[in-house]
């Protein structure tokens, strides 16, 4: 794969089914190839905004006026204006049993308001009472239910004193309605007595025990539950038996359950209704007593109990905001939306946040519609393959979708829209595909059997002007097709973006917590700088990103004309809209890891895959000057070891010898440049600097060609072909590679050692586990979502700066000899909670011990400080082996090797000879284990 192909796949993530953008459209139409003659063109086009993005046809086609919203008098949010919405929208919400508030107007009010009141109700999607409205609408919700919070806020004093002292701190979680305690404690001298309403969870995993209202139930702590440690069971006695019917919200739970363990609370209730499907949750009501033991108020017993029963009040009301029959993934998807409209409502226009809020005002079945195709590949789907039992009504909730412009269709009638045939092509069956090539293009024969290549067939054959023809033979097989809308898919794409801040994690994130699949740490989310300061930064960054998903497409597609455009596109940019103040080091006021959320970030790295592409095809005047650009406009950034490796390579390909070694020993003074980029560059001076061109000798000469120890051990190989992984036989004679050889070498002959392929894993996991408090401490805007394994600034220079004295007191800790004391008490805390680098499954707690206890404290404070000061260069290249033995053994006194194993035909890369002269220089005992093949006779 060329270099930087998979770092750009990684940055694009799930590819976006349209562009929205005006550069990446221009770019695609400059040789037609966005549509091309696989697209039929019908009337009218999608409409679009001023920034290329569609807008859930806010805006009438034509000359037709606005489409207006109001605000719902039951619910208060605001709704499309057109009649099928709002009767849905209010069949809803009568439906559910919402009562009106007292401060808001009925239906026969609303229609007699004045002309003014009436306009602060009724918001066009460009208009400036929408923000009137939206403030009227929060001071009303204020004034019944209480200041509105964040669920983290609500569950941490600190947190609110933070945000009451600065209002403009952005919560992570989504906002809720705090609403006064109902329960309060009263002074009695034997008990207490609280009642909660609340719902049963989880009833799919349990029998179908047959419920009846007013039923009796009663709450068990399953401390041993695996899944969840605050785990509490809902039970009911059924002919003599205890029987589960689920558990508590684990919301609940998490505050309920210390209220059981240690205040010795007592929950019992009953049934209130059943819901409609059996298996779902059930509402309940809950009495809870607590005995007061004698000086339990004296000593600031009942004080903390009352702490955590409010939390336990928040948690509940935070459960319920939701209707009883939501599915997981829709409340999820709601819970996304909500949680970017709080923290970035200022990256969206007046008409999207009005958009997305509308999801709200959706029937149930057509949110849960919208949610399953967004999250299924399309782009188009056929009617007659859409089936979710969740749904009840599929052709209401289509219309719905229709009308409100969420959804567009495809049926055997006019288009209004322009749609690609390829991609309905793609929603055929092959018998179906066939099909069509026999009865249309029979005179031609078709023998191909693949889809794909049936549906290019069937394109190349369609450029002889027979497009009408063909596009009714495949609506009549297809039949009726639906697609998201390109306007909601931006919106959408933008919104996950926002929310995940990466592209590796999507929806599938929530259901891999929900069914406890994955744990995310703790943390705090202190937000005082945006990562997008305003819209215009985050529009660049999508519109580098739709360049890349083409550049990408086209080298998929072998098109070397489009990845040209792409790379030129992208040093175009570079050189118009970034100067070099922008790429200069970071100040107090900016961090570092804010520009990987730039449009520079995702050009340099288009740029530096164009290298890889030029220097494939020996362009090497094309290669140095986009390196040439690279350096010049980046002054701190770690990829500089690479472009500087690759400009002196280059110049010595087009016979700049001179040129080519000053570059090299430029780039071995330059401090962004570490680890094997700079030991490449020592090595390449020494070659190149021999004389006549130096004749003295650089100081670092000794160390750069210090020579490693090396062990030679022979097998017996399997194959012996260029290209392809060796394989040996081994003691048993089975076959294994490389490194499992050199273990049972190490093992037997060389010395009784016990030991671990592990490469640079190992280490990972230990540094995670010794530095665990540190990574997830509170420091300002590196943690911004939820679903964060890692600080934003694990990978740059700040990551140290900001934790110095932290990092440098556990240090000083593994140094002295407490990193097994540490390491273990880290495992038993976070045990299976996700961590970047640390892999539960792979390395036991024994074999971390044994490497710790083996490795001593001074070396592996050493390890770690590097690790610490630079993880990006650092974090790979590590040797193969890990090796440990105990003398006599006695678990306390031990020692440890490293060694680097390489067959026949491999070599030490430069980051595996900066690690080995690294590890050496600490204390490390490391070496290279060659395997050589016996020799002829």
């Amino acid at each position: 794969m060329l270099h930087g192909r998979e770092s750009l796949i990684r940055l694009i993530g799930k590819r976006r089914r349209a562009y929205s953008s005006l550069l990446a459209r221009s770019l695609r139409s400059k040789d037609g190839s966005d549509y091309g003659d696989a697209m039929c063109v019908n009337s009218e086009d999608d409409p679009v905004t001023n920034d290329g993005v569609e807008v859930g046809n806010t805006r009438k086609r034509g000359s037709e006026a606005c489409v207006e919203w109001v605000c719902c008098p039951v619910c208060a949010v605001s709704v499309r204006g057109d009649d099928f919405t709002v009767n849905s929208h209010l069949d809803a919400c009568l439906a559910n049993g919402k009562k009106k508030k007292l401060s808001q107007r009925t239906l026969l009010q609303v229609n007699f308001l004045s002309k003014s009141r009436q306009e602060t109700c009724l918001i066009e999607a460009n208009s400036p009472n929408m923000d009137k409205c939206e403030k009227e609408l929060s001071e009303e919700k204020q004034l019944e239910f209480g200041s509105q919070t964040s669920i983290l806020e609500v569950l941490d004093e600190d947190a609110v004193k933070r945000k009451a002292a600065d209002p403009h701190i952005p919560s992570t979680f989504p906002s809720i309605i705090r609403s006064p305690r109902s329960d309060s404690c009263e002074d009695v001298d034997t008990k207490y007595v609280h009642t909660l309403e609340t719902l049963i969870v989880g009833r799919r995993f349990h029998k179908k025990i047959e419920l009846q209202p007013g039923g009796r139930v009663y709450v068990v702590r399953e401390c041993q539950n695996v899944k969840d440690d605050n785990a509490i069971q809902v039970l009911s006695d059924h002919q003599g038996f205890r029987c589960s019917l689920g558990y508590l919200p684990r919301k609940l739970a998490k505050y309920l359950s210390p209220l059981i363990d240690y205040h010795h609370l007592k929950c019992e209730g009953s049934i209130l209704s059943l819901p409609e499907h059996p298996l779902h949750d059930v509402p309940i009501k809950l009495f809870c007593k607590k005995v007061v033991r004698d000086g339990d108020i004296i000593s600031g017993y009942q004080k903390d109990f009352e702490l955590l029963w409010e939390k336990v009040l928040f948690a509940n009301e935070s459960a319920k905001s939701q209707p009883i029959s939501i599915e997981k993934y829709q409340q999820n998807f709601r819970l996304m939306l909500e949680d970017v409209l709080d923290n970035h409502s200022h990256l969206f226009t007046n008409e999207e946040k009005c958009f997305i809020g509308s999801f709200s005002s959706l029937s149930d079945d057509a949110q849960r519609l919208l949610v399953r195709l967004y999250t299924r590949k399309g782009p188009w789907f056929r009617l007659s393959n859409i089936s979710y039992k969740e749904i009840s009504d599929l052709n209401a909730a289509i219309h719905e979708l229709q009308m409100t412009s969420y959804l567009f269709s495809l049926g055997s009638g006019v288009q209004s829209f322009k749609y690609n045939m390829k991609e309905v092509l793609d929603v055929l069956t092959v018998s179906e595909l066939q099909q069509i090539s026999h009865q249309w293009l029979s005179k031609k024969g078709m023998h191909h059997r693949r889809k794909k290549e049936i549906i290019e067939f069937i394109l190349s054959a369609s450029k002889n002007g027979s497009c009408a023809v063909l596009q009714k033979m495949v609506l009549e097989h297809a039949g009726k097709c639906v697609m998201i809308s390109s306007a909601v898919d931006a919106i959408l794409w933008r919104v996950q973006r926002l929310f995940f801040l990466n592209s590796e994690q999507d929806l599938s994130a929530f259901l891999l917590v929900d069914m406890g699949l994955i744990k995310f740490p703790e943390f705090t989310c202190t937000i005082t700088q945006p990562i997008f300061k305003c819209r215009a930064d985050l529009l660049e960054y999508e519109e580098a990103i739709e360049v890349a998903q083409i550049m990408d497409e086209s080298i998929d597609q072998s098109d070397m004309e489009m990845s040209r455009r792409c790379i030129e596109l992208s040093d175009n940019q570079m050189l118009a809209n970034f100067s070099e103040e922008i790429m200069s080091p970071v100040s107090g006021t900016q961090l570092r890891f804010f520009h990987y959320f730039s449009a520079w970030w995702v050009y340099s790295k288009l740029l530096t895959l164009g290298v890889s592409l030029y220097e494939r095809e020996h362009r090497y005047d094309d290669a140095t000057r986009l390196l040439r650009q690279l350096l010049k406009r980046t002054i701190c950034d770690s990829r500089r070891g690479y472009w500087t490796l690759r400009l002196s390579v280059d110049l010595e390909h087009l016979g700049y010898f001179n040129e080519s070694l000053c570059v090299a020993e430029k780039g071995v003074g330059d401090p962004c440049i570490r680890a094997g980029s700079k030991m490449a560059l020592q090595r390449r001076v020494l070659r190149l600097g021999r004389p006549p061109r130096r004749w003295k000798m650089p100081s670092y000469a000794d160390t750069a060609m210090q020579k490693i120890k090396e062990v030679k051990i022979v097998g017996r190989p399997l194959n012996n072909e260029t290209g392809l992984k060796s394989l040996f036989y081994g003691c048993d004679d089975e076959l294994c590679e490389v490194e499992q050889l050199a273990l049972q070498y190490y093992a037997e002959e060389g010395g009784g050692w016990l030991g671990i392929h592990s490469e640079s894993g190992i280490w990972m996991t230990i540094f995670g586990l010794l530095m665990w408090d540190v990574i997830f401490s509170d420091v300002p805007n590196v943690f911004q979502s939820m679903f964060q394994v890692a600080p934003l600034d694990l990978l740059t220079d700040d990551f140290y700066v900001m934790r110095k004295s932290s990092i440098e007191s556990l240090l000083q800790k593994i140094y002295e000899g407490m990193a097994e004391e540490m390491l273990i008490t880290s495992w038993q805390l976070n045990k299976g909670t996700a961590c970047h680098g640390v892999n539960w499954d792979r390395f036991p707690l024994s074999d971390l011990r044994a490497a710790v206890s083996c490795v001593g404290g001074r070396c592996l404070a050493s390890l770690c400080r590097h690790l610490a000061m630079d993880y990006k260069s650092w974090s790979s290249g590590m040797p193969d082996l890990l090796l440990w033995r105990f003398r006599g053994g006695d678990m306390d006194g031990g020692e440890a090797k490293l060694v680097e194993v390489k067959g026949p035909r491999d070599r030490l890369s430069e980051q595996q000879r900066a690690w080995i002269l690294t590890l050496m220089e600490c204390g490390f005992d490391a070496e290279v284990c060659k395997v050589s093949p016996p020799p002829k006779s």
